[in-house]
């Protein structure tokens, strides 16, 4: 695995969005962060900081990950059962796409019930509704700047 392949699967995967955050981390978000996703997924762009994936285990998994010698409590991120890949090569292909479904299923479970009815619209519906949310949102920011 990689990171052209992990966001190759990701973004196969339903309803799922990505963005650049924090300067170098390439995020998957379950439904567009504008609607109320979140995110359930993240890989390092450059290379630096600790691991090169974050994912979202659920309480259940979390503690078995971390038996795993390779992955480790995510930092900041552990109290909400976030774990940190250090090497691609900890996981097979297999074994990624599993983690990163479940942790996709868990998100998407999170999710309100607002933004799974969104999330249910047409595309088009749904992709013009989202465009307006984000217009929406830089005008509150801008005004907040002023």
């Amino acid at each position: 695995m990689d990171n052209e392949r992990l966001r190759a699967f990701c973004l196969s995967l339903p309803h799922v969005t990505e963005s650049v955050n924090w300067g170098h981390h390439l995020v998957f978000w379950v439904g567009d962060k504008a609607i109320g996703g979140k995110m359930f997924a993240l890989i390092h762009l450059d290379g630096e900081g600790t691991g090169v994936a974050w994912f979202h285990c659920g309480a259940e998994r979390f503690h078995e990950l971390l038996e795993t010698e390779g992955i480790i409590p995510a930092p900041y991120m552990a109290k909400a059962f976030w774990v940190t890949v250090e090497r691609w090569d900890v996981l097979r292909p297999r074994q990624w796409e599993e983690e990163l479904r479940l942790a996709h299923e868990l998100i998407y479970g999170k999710l309100p019930k607002r933004s799974k009815t969104v999330l249910a619209m047409p595309v088009k519906e749904r992709d013009k509704l989202i465009r307006e949310r984000r217009k929406l949102l830089a005008e509150k920011e801008k005004a907040k700047k002023v």
